[in-house]
């Protein structure tokens, strides 16, 4: 009897230590950290954002928010300058509540493909050109199936979807989805035979600003791209070219990290994503040289937005939004299954990638994002994912097979957030179970153990997951 209430005190005791250490990881985004469980989980401002601030991130957020026009119908400057060619109106309108975008649903293939993009590309490029690849002869780099009025679209995106089927070990069938995208209607010539494509969904944007804060150093001491520690794990950094400060740089952002920064990145979506001309494009037309009818619609331009249709301003705002943006708190880190998911997650080795924790560093232009211990579960070094999840597409050092590793967190909110589940770069895994079983190359050790787990231990690590 005293032996069985020893052990029992024993396991107590390593529970509340286990529970103890899990209570600093509920702060997910150190003091950026929000405590919410809506759909509003992912709009909120830096918990630590100072007061005097927030008026910038209010209007940043108005601007995240614009509902862009045509220049031809408008004469609102504010809102002008949409086009020619679009994939969305607002910035919102991909970023769904400031989270993840979506495929067309199967059984509504006819409605429009919002909320993603179509990437195209062919082949590497020198670096010091700023082109993260060859883009198409007549397309460019992306294809836009919306247009302003008198230009016609580029093309119309397709959707189709294949089927398989697998199993664990235990005998559970599962379903895999992958799209199938074609192109028709091509209204400027053939695309090049060997161009590629792909669709991208938007990624969430809270604690942009916590990643843009680790210090290079923090990230390059995990770089292992030989694999000299035989782990089976070789995660590489993307070098980047930086069009601010006109040099290579670290790439943090994207799917394949191919951006060094927010601001770099939110002007590529402005005009790639909605033909808005910026400091960092200043073409007031996403054209190429062979549409005609795009490169002589009318621009938005005007001597109130520097000459431009986004003024350096109003960048800076949408930019420090994005920065600005707090991440969600963990939930239910005291729950067993939880904790024993999270000891699942580090014995299938899924850490080596997805790391739990960083500090960030004291060179962020925002003092509250400084110093702060976070848990975004990313290296943000690109991996090679295998075959199955290969777009084909190199951006700067990153091949078609690699890609730079997600983070995990605000990951349990995403169908709060934006309505439905939907993970990996072309929204093809429908829940957790599905994209962890399209994970290769590097990950399959940890793909084929996960699927040796008994239904219990799967509950429990996709318990461990929806808590992030």
């Amino acid at each position: 009897m005293l032996r069985l209430s020893f052990l029992i005190f024993i396991q107590l005791f390593l529970f509340i230590s286990i529970l103890k250490s899990e209570e600093s990881s509920f702060f997910s985004g150190g003091e950026t950290t929000n405590i919410t469980n809506n759909k509003n989980s992912f709009s909120l401002e830096a918990k630590n954002l100072p007061e005097h601030l927030r008026v910038d991130f209010l209007v940043g957020d108005a601007l995240f928010e614009r509902i862009w026009e045509d220049s031809k119908f408008t004469s609102n400057i504010a809102r002008d300058g949409l086009g020619p060619f679009f994939s969305s109106q607002s910035c919102e309108g991909c970023h769904i509540n400031d989270g993840r975008g979506h495929l067309p649903e199967e059984t509504y293939m006819d409605m429009d493909s919002i909320s993603i993009v179509i990437h195209l590309g062919k082949d590497k490029n020198d670096l010091n050109t700023g082109s993260k690849n060859i883009p198409d002869g007549n397309y460019g780099s992306q294809i836009s199936e919306f247009a302003v009025e008198g230009v016609l679209k580029e093309a119309d995106i397709n959707f189709k979807y294949d089927y398989s089927i697998g199993a664990f070990d235990n005998g559970m069938i599962y379903e895999l989805r992958k799209p199938k995208i074609s192109l028709s209607n091509l209204n400027y010539g053939n695309i090049d035979k060997d161009t590629e494509f792909s669709a991208r969904v938007a990624q969430p944007l809270i604690g942009l600003g916590l990643i843009e804060s680790i210090d290079i150093e923090d990230i390059m001491k995990n770089e292992d791209e030989f694999d000299l520690d035989n782990d089976g794990i070789s995660g590489k950094a993307n070098k980047v070219w930086d069009d601010v400060n006109q040099k290579e740089e670290l790439g943090r952002f994207g799917w394949k990290a191919s951006q060094p920064s927010i601001y770099q990145q939110v002007a590529d979506a402005l005009f790639n994503d909605m033909g808005l001309s910026n400091p960092l494009y200043t073409n007031p037309s996403n054209c190429g040289e062979s549409q005609i009818d795009c490169l002589n619609a009318i621009n938005g331009n005007s001597i109130e937005h520097d000459n431009l249709e986004v003024s350096n301003q109003q960048l800076e705002l949408i930019t420090f939004y994005s920065q600005q943006l707090g991440v969600p708190a963990r939930r239910d880190i005291d729950d067993e299954d939880v904790i024993a998911g999270k000891k699942l997650f580090f014995e299938l080795s899924c850490n080596s990638c997805h790391m739990e924790k960083f500090q960030t560093g004291s060179h962020s232009d925002h003092k509250n994002l400084k110093h702060q211990v976070i848990y975004p579960y990313s290296d943000f070094l690109l991996h090679d994912m295998g075959d199955g999840l290969s777009d084909d597409i190199p951006e700067y050092l990153a091949s078609g097979n690699e890609w730079r590793t997600t983070p995990l967190w605000g990951l349990g909110l995403t169908e709060t957030v934006s309505g439905r589940e939907t993970y990996l770069h072309d929204g093809r895994a429908r829940n957790l179970t599905e994209a962890i079983l399209w994970h290769g190359g590097e990950a399959n050790s940890a793909r084929e153990e996960f699927k040796k787990l008994n239904n219990i231990q799967i509950n429990q690590l996709l318990r461990f997951l929806s808590s992030l």
